[in-house]
């Protein structure tokens, strides 16, 4: 999962300033690790150099102003590419569900996101299954392992798909409609 990737999928039709992502972020994807504030600064300027948010204003805090960002239309572009683009078979799974948070809260498919995943892991399953004969012990154990966690991940990839309305009324609530902090 890439921190980039979450906060503009956080900025997409809601701009907000770096305190209200952090936030955000961590209400959603934070249970393992919040995000530290240094680190959403540090991207956001990176996502601002590269063309991808615009700083559009500040907005009175309690104490400094805040500067608001906005996703820009490339922006838009590379979070979509990034959601769509398919998992490679063995990555992180950890990066499938947080792409499926994030395409809620961007109001993207997430069933899209689940669909192409599936695609590929099933393709995947079928070459090992083509090679079931071929190779020795290892080759074979190891061909074994990439199925089993092919198979658990779409058993989840089901569990996923027949939870989402669940999920996206989750995700709607932790993201809150009222103003940001």
């Amino acid at each position: 999962m890439t921190v980039p990737m979450a906060l503009l999928a956080l900025l997409d039709g809601r701009p907000s300033h770096g305190f209200a992502l952090k936030r955000r972020y961590d209400d959603l994807l934070g249970h393992d690790r919040e995000l530290r504030f240094g680190q959403v600064y540090a991207t956001l300027a990176r996502l601002e150099r590269d063309g991808l948010a615009d700083g559009i204003g500040l907005e009175r805090g309690d104490g400094a102003d805040r500067k608001v960002y906005a996703i820009t239309a490339d922006g838009v572009a590379e979070l979509d590419r990034w959601l769509a683009a398919p998992q490679l078979p063995g990555g992180r799974p950890a990066e499938l569900f947080t792409k499926v948070i994030l395409a809620l809260a961007a109001h993207r498919s997430a069933d899209a996101v689940l669909d192409a995943q599936r695609a590929v892991y099933l393709a995947r399953m079928r070459e090992l299954t083509a090679r079931r004969g071929e190779g020795d012990a290892v080759d074979r154990l190891a061909r074994d392992f990439e199925m089993a966690h092919l198979d658990a991940d779409l058993r989840w990839i089901e569990l996923a798909v027949a939870r989402l309305a669940d999920v996206r009324d989750g995700v709607d609530t932790a993201l809150g409609g009222g103003p940001d902090e």
